[in-house]
């Protein structure tokens, strides 16, 4: 028998001193029965580092062509696509073609530093494609805030990121590997 995801409410409330954004999301989201609390965390710090109103997170794990989180347009566009992890050059190569934006954040240590310096030389000709690595020290420490109710505050400037969850406070320092060609 399938096990079925677990559900988290989160209150996330973002103030973006970078981009001058600030709301409270409240968010229902899904942990798939395989995904991890760090993956997780990072799933939703993805979406605190990118909140918007049209932000959205997908089925995500469980689709192939979908990513974590997405931002259409009101006509159905894919404005920003976000995935997690270590994609291949064949699912970035669909992503870039299909979105207008396309970030990816990396984690995991070496597993990640491995995985960006066998395929960095085919990324330079996507100009719509950032990358994003967050170290395996603050995406261990975020995972462990996770809770099935949380009320998550994350504060950005000059794009240092801190995240507290209640008493809890865990510093990210977000290492942009390739930025999208303005």
């Amino acid at each position: 028998m399938a096990q079925k995801a677990t559900i988290y409410k989160v209150e996330l409330s973002v103030a973006d001193m970078d981009r001058h954004y600030y709301e409270t999301h409240n968010l229902t989201v899904a942990k798939h029965p395989s995904e991890t609390d760090e993956r997780l965390m990072v799933r939703i710090l993805a979406f605190a580092l990118n909140a918007h109103e049209q932000l959205k997170f997908t089925r995500g794990i469980s689709t192939d062509d979908e990513p974590d989180i997405w931002q259409k347009s009101l006509s159905d566009e894919i404005e920003v696509w976000i995935a997690l992890g270590q994609p291949s050059e064949k699912i970035l190569r669909q992503s870039c073609g299909k979105a207008d934006q396309v970030i990816i954040y990396c984690y995991g240590g070496s597993t990640a530093e491995i995985w960006w310096e066998k395929i960095k030389n085919s990324t330079t000709r996507f100009d719509n494609l950032q990358v994003t690595n967050l170290l395996r020290k603050d995406t261990n420490e975020l995972g462990d805030l996770a809770s099935r109710v949380m009320k998550m505050q994350v504060n950005i400037q000059d794009d240092d990121v801190m995240v507290s969850v209640g008493e809890s406070i865990v510093y990210v320092t977000p290492v942009k590997w390739k930025s999208i060609d303005q």
